[in-house]
């Protein structure tokens, strides 16, 4: 058997209807901004393998680290134990985060990462004696698959049969300059009610929801408003973490900083699973206590995996260069030249970039997971370049060593897609 046979034969894929969509391609080799097939066909990886791989796929850098690490210690429980690559990571990463993080809990992935924002949130107010049971979270968020994840997540394509065993989670628009004011006033009417443990929300970029953008300024209005009714805040940068907005984190784009960070993804450059919830000092001293039950009994089995350590160790090190700091500068550069060439086609509804960032929204009606959705998708791969359209926005997000052929490639197979619909 070839290998989609013998994948179709025991393997259950993620975002699949498998009754429609039997075959998945498959990648035997992935080299920088490259991705291979088992025919040698080559695509360009215009996601960056879901924002992971932002320094291009077995950066030999990164490589080169683990391999070493391998050959000292592969894995060992983190309850009990410590390591070197954990503390070196812990050194290395709080100067860089947003100013007020002092501590880091290891999960494994994104939506663990938020799992363990919401525990932490609710078992705060516990501590304290303040029982707080309600969350805030934006319209159309994304922020993870697992239950707590999933809860103040708000896109019913990926919730729908699950939202009657969710968290109580009071919704909000996301705002914009012609809805800040309602906004507000909702807001104000769930802090009132002191019962919101936290506010959670990705900053800048809603990335499931077709990547949608929105004002600093107008994040930063409720970030203060909840700060001063003392609910807690949980910035989501398991997508926009790590350089992809144009700087470290997008928190940075505000003066009031959240109490809680979730990362992930680009965290470890794409080689291994891993997360991380940062909190504030206060955060932290809610479970510092004689009292065992307030301690935070939550775990995973590969929790600061030392080779995930060393990975992120090595990938913090390329994001802090001259070369990928200037990559990302001139990324962001030719997205905004190619939105203003591209922004008035007649088959463009609108434009968008951020950072790395850059979103059009077709002018056709599209379902998210439908028959034009395949045929674009379709068309990308068959010319060679990786995206995946999120119903009508077409999107990419380059691993930063991208070159500026392989980024005007991405450009030329995007304005080449409208041509098809």
């Amino acid at each position: 058997m070839n290998f989609k046979e013998r994948d179709r034969k025991h393997l259950w894929h993620p975002l699949t209807q498998h009754k429609l969509h039997p075959d998945h391609l498959p990648i035997v080799k992935a080299k920088g901004v490259w991705l291979y097939d088992e025919n040698g066909q080559r695509y360009i990886d215009g996601i960056s393998s879901w924002y992971t791989c932002m320094y291009g796929h077995s950066h030999p850098k990164i490589i080169s680290r683990v391999k070493e690490q391998l050959d000292v210690l592969d894995q060992v429980v983190f309850s009990g134990f410590t390591h070197p690559p954990a503390i070196e990571l812990s050194e290395k990463l709080i100067p860089l985060l947003p100013p007020g993080m002092e501590k880091l809990f290891f999960s494994d992935n994104g939506s663990t990462s938020v799992d363990v924002a919401i525990k932490m949130s609710l078992q705060y107010y516990f501590n304290k004696g303040n029982s707080r049971k309600r969350i805030v979270a934006f319209d159309n968020a994304f922020h993870g698959d697992t239950f707590g994840a999933m809860s103040v997540s708000g896109l019913s394509v990926y919730n729908g049969p699950f939202e009657n065993f969710l968290l109580t989670v009071d919704r909000l628009n996301v705002p914009d300059k012609t809805n800040i004011e309602t906004v507000m006033k909702s807001f104000r009417a769930m802090l009132d009610s002191n019962e919101v443990a936290a506010f959670i929300y990705e900053p800048l970029v809603q990335g499931a929801a077709a990547m949608h953008m929105y004002s600093p300024d107008h994040l930063e209005i409720l970030i203060k408003m909840a700060k001063e009714a003392g609910v807690l805040t949980i910035a989501d940068e398991v997508m926009t973490g790590f350089g992809k907005t144009g700087k470290n984190f997008a928190s940075e784009y505000m003066t009031s900083q959240p109490d809680i960070i979730c990362l992930s993804k680009s965290l470890t450059a794409g080689v291994a699973p891993m997360a991380l919830t940062c909190c504030s000092q206060k955060v932290y001293n809610a479970f510092f206590d004689d009292e065992i039950s307030k301690g935070f009994f939550h775990g995973h089995t590969y929790s600061a995996n030392p080779l995930a350590c060393t990975a992120a160790i090595a990938g913090l090190d390329l994001l802090c260069s001259h070369e990928i700091q200037t990559a990302i500068k001139t990324i962001h550069q030719r997205h905004l030249e190619f939105e203003r060439y591209i922004k008035n086609h007649d088959k463009v509804k609108q434009t968008r970039v951020t950072g790395v960032i850059l979103a059009m929204d077709l002018d056709v009606e599209m379902d998210r997971y439908g028959t034009l959705r395949d045929r674009l998708y379709a068309f990308f791969m068959e010319q060679g370049v990786f995206l995946r359209p999120l119903g009508n926005t077409i999107y990419t997000l380059p691993p930063f060593v991208i070159s500026n052929s392989e980024l005007e490639r991405i450009y030329e197979v995007m304005e080449k897609s409208l041509e098809i619909i």
